[in-house]
């Protein structure tokens, strides 16, 4: 059967306007100074006819499972989109130069940071809002294609540069049919936005704001949306290839990804696509606590982690090797809190409030976009990728996880990731590609089986 496509996107900024907490850093009391470049909100709205699905890209370090439930609720019942709450995917870039929206544990060890102001929050879910029902009002008859570029050179793994990561970004375009005139791009780089430290008091983007100023520069034009998500970059960092923590280096990595999508781009005429079946399913998971050392377990190993980092600095080691071993040390005073916030019940909490976890499977044509929550190891991704090469996995979507899902490797290293946690892996990393590869596998055997109404 034929379908005909429709698409419209929308963007707009929520920078905040007055100073406020700037989360990314928690060891630090750190506030923001001002604008560098505006936080934005975008949204692209695509469907064929008969499924309807809508993506939302925030500048910001986490989207909540409240926000989460609250936006998709106010553009299904307030804004009535005819569009069913699952098909909704909503994810933050996890840019580290934005406002808080998420309330950790307090940290006896470091200045505990304000409390998310609730304007600030009703600012950011506003504007979500906002640019989703721009995006459906401006759908019009339109085209697609994806191609993939290679992000090889934007970082590397955090702990060793030459240990898992995944290059392959991936770009989905739209376009009008009458005029060819862009519509919007949706790319993912599997890479953590750290480029710029605790010391940058200034909202930003990060990298991921210069490289998709650099495709609408060159390519789709200034006024076009372009959705920036991050990918399966809990281990994945920047600080191998960086020469300072600057916005010029920013601006250096983050036009070297919009220069490789634009090759990506040039290298053979687009594949476009009028014709592409929309589909999105959902399950959900539910993933095991994470089991907490004794106090004083925890409490000797951050001794020895300030010592290892004491260590490498009187014996001028390399920037990224002290920086590795800071936030080692931060993550022991992760776990340290953890503990005493377990003995006041803040992690049953905590681990209730996250339960049971969503996993959203976006197709569109052969693509799939699986959207996770939460800080998620590389290897994950790639197992899921290993089987099937056209899924393409956004994290930091439908809700945060307090913490990263590792690798059993990274358990019995005991770094920062496996420190910083409160899932227990690597057992809650395998449920999502399990658990994913089931979906998958459902997908290409029944494409069509679940339709809702597309909303025009």
């Amino acid at each position: 059967m034929s379908v005909k496509i429709c698409a419209g996107a929308a963007s707009a900024d929520w920078t905040p306007s007055h100073s406020c907490h700037l989360a990314g850093y928690p060891h630090v009391d750190r506030h923001s100074l001002g604008t560098h470049d505006p936080l934005l909100a975008t949204a692209l709205y695509m469907d064929d006819g008969t499924n309807a699905v809508m993506l939302i890209a925030i500048d910001i370090l986490f989207v909540t499972h409240a926000m989460v439930r609250q936006i998709r609720e106010r553009l299904t019942r307030k804004h009535a989109l005819n569009l069913s709450p699952d098909h909704i995917l909503i994810a933050a870039t996890h840019t580290h130069s934005g406002p808080a929206v998420v309330e950790a544990y307090p940290n006896p060890q470091r200045p505990s940071p304000p409390t998310v102001e609730p304007a600030i929050l009703e600012r950011c879910m506003d504007a979500a809002v906002q640019v989703a029902c721009d995006a459906h009002a401006a759908r019009v008859d339109a085209e697609l294609a994806c191609v993939v570029g290679d992000a090889s050179g934007v970082g590397t793994n955090r702990r060793r540069p030459d240990g898992p990561n995944n290059p392959a970004a991936p770009l989905l375009i739209a376009r009008r049919i009458d005029d060819h005139l862009p519509i919007a791009a949706m790319g993912i780089c599997h890479m953590h936005p750290t480029v710029l430290h605790e010391d940058s008091k200034l909202f930003s983007g990060d990298f991921p704001a210069y490289a998709r100023r650099y495709l609408q520069t060159h390519w789709l034009g200034e006024q076009t949306p372009m959705l920036y998500f991050t990918g399966a970059a809990g281990n994945q960092s920047p600080r191998h290839v960086t020469r300072a923590n600057t916005f010029d280096e920013a601006q250096r990595l983050g036009e070297m990804l919009g220069r490789r999508w634009l090759d990506a781009i040039e290298a053979r005429e687009l594949p476009w696509q009028t014709s592409w079946p929309i589909d999105c399913r959902t399950t959900t998971v539910t993933l095991p606590p994470r089991r907490l050392p004794t106090l004083s377990e925890a409490t000797q190993k951050m001794a020895a982690a300030l010592e290892q980092l004491n260590t490498w600095r009187e014996q001028g080691a390399p920037r990224a090797k002290i920086r590795t071993a800071e936030v080692d040390w931060f993550g022991t005073e992760r776990t340290v809190t953890a503990v005493k916030a377990a003995a006041a019940g803040l992690v049953d909490q905590a681990v209730a409030e996250r339960s049971p976890t969503e996993i959203q499977l976006m197709t569109i044509g052969p693509w799939s976009f699986v959207a996770w929550p939460g800080e998620v190891f590389v290897e994950f991704a790639l197992a899921v990728r290993a089987l099937h090469p056209e899924a393409h996995v956004i994290t930091y979507a439908n809700g945060e996880n307090l913490g990263y899902l590792v690798t059993a490797e990274a358990v019995a290293q005991g770094g920062y990731e496996a420190s910083h946690a409160l899932f227990a892996s690597p057992e809650s990393g395998d449920t999502l590609v399990l658990a994913t590869l089931e979906q998958l596998e459902a997908n290409a055997q029944q494409p069509s089986a679940q339709t809702k109404p597309a909303g025009r």
